[in-house]
C-alpha cells in the first residue's frame, strides 16, 4: 500500500473497524455477565438506607424487622425484603446506622 493520503485514509478506516468489530465482540462475550452489586449503600439499600439514619440506636435485628421488614433490597438474586434478609441473623444488636447497614449487606453479598 502506497505511503499517500488515499492509503492514510485507508488504514485509518480499516482500524476505525477493526476497533468496532472488537467493540461489539467484547459486548457478546459479556452479554451473559449479571450486573455488579453497587458500591454506594444508598443505591442498594433504596428507601431503607434513609430510613436507618433516622432510626433510634442502639437497636436489634427483631426491631429492625419489626419496623422495616417490608422495605425491598436489591440482592445479587434480585429483589428480597429487609426481613428475608436478615432472617439468618438472630437478636443481634446494632449501634448504628452503619453498623446495621454492613450488616445488611454482609448478608446481600453472600
Amino acid at each position: 500500500m502506497a505511503d499517500d493520503k488515499q492509503g492514510r485514509d485507508k488504514q485509518a478506516d480499516d482500524e476505525e473497524r477493526r476497533q468496532r468489530e472488537r467493540e461489539v465482540e467484547e459486548a457478546r462475550t459479556r452479554a451473559d455477565e449479571t450486573e455488579p452489586m453497587h458500591d454506594d449503600p444508598g443505591e442498594q439499600l433504596g428507601e431503607l438506607d434513609e430510613a436507618l439514619e433516622t432510626h433510634d440506636y442502639p437497636t436489634t435485628t427483631d426491631e429492625l424487622i419489626e419496623t422495616y421488614g417490608d422495605y425491598e433490597i436489591e440482592t445479587q438474586d434480585g429483589q428480597k425484603s429487609l426481613e428475608e434478609v436478615l432472617a439468618p441473623t438472630d437478636g443481634q444488636t446494632f449501634d448504628s446506622a452503619d453498623d446495621a447497614r454492613s450488616r445488611i449487606q454482609g448478608l446481600v453479598h453472600r
